[in-house]
């Protein structure tokens, strides 16, 4: 499934102009939330490649910025609806910033599981070379930056190749577990650490999804249009 939109450059200046005062600084915190979430992430990808302890004890304590955040983006939701009749747009941004901001700080605490990991695997020799991993999480970390660039660019058209990659993580996901399962069955010693990988590449595919959750949102946000379910619906049509 491949939304595509096209808007015109007076429409892009129209909804420029609603970032102004107090939607101007939900936006700047969203941004903010990205920014860390990407940050966040990469550090823990470099912890377990790198065997670095410092590196995940760094995005676990990082963590509490996240969540305070969050809950100052709620706040900010919840007082503008109270206060202002706000325009069909602004109802929208109120709506995906909410959700937006959940989603990064999944994306944050998923980067904290995976440090946590990266910790144990230090107390064991590494089983294998880290190729497919590296390789997925450089997916994840585009997804994000992508969705973040759609935001600020009002660039809805942006999301199709957001939600494609998803797919590519899925891919390597499922390929990286067929792979460490063998490496189980050959030889039980591996079993722990294999089970360790597999965790984190599972916690990489989750960060995938909030990051495609957060494209579906920006794509909503500017056009208007609810593209969560499309691929699901026209499958079972």
């Amino acid at each position: 499934m491949r939304p595509t939109m096209e808007p015109t450059e007076d429409r892009l200046e129209r909804i420029r102009g609603y970032f102004r005062g107090e939607l101007l600084i939900l936006r700047e915190t969203l941004l903010r939330m990205a920014g860390l979430a990407h940050q966040n992430l990469n550090l823990a990808l470099e912890s377990l490649v790198e065997r670095n302890a410092n590196k995940a004890r760094q995005v676990i304590e990082a963590d509490m910025e996240m969540d305070r955040l969050e809950v100052e983006i709620d706040e900010m939701v919840a007082k503008f609806m109270a206060t202002q009749a706000p325009m069909a747009l602004a109802c929208r941004l109120m709506l995906a910033a909410s959700k937006i901001s959940n989603d990064l700080e999944r994306i944050a605490d998923q980067a904290v599981s995976i440090a946590r990991r990266s910790l144990i695997l230090l107390d064991e020799p590494p089983l294998k070379p880290l190729l497919d991993i590296p390789r997925m999480a450089q997916h994840v970390l585009l997804m994000i930056q992508s969705a973040t660039d759609a935001f600020v660019e009002i660039a809805p058209e942006k999301c199709a190749e957001i939600i494609r990659m998803d797919v590519e993580v899925d891919n390597i996901n499922r390929q990286l577990e067929r792979e460490l399962t063998s490496f189980m069955i050959e030889n039980p010693k591996t079993i722990t650490r294999a089970l360790h990988l597999m965790l984190v590449a599972r916690f990489f595919e989750r960060a995938a999804d909030h990051a495609k959750n957060i494209s579906e949102l920006v794509f909503y946000l500017y056009t208007g249009k609810d593209i969560r379910h499309e691929a699901e619906l026209s499958k079972n049509a």
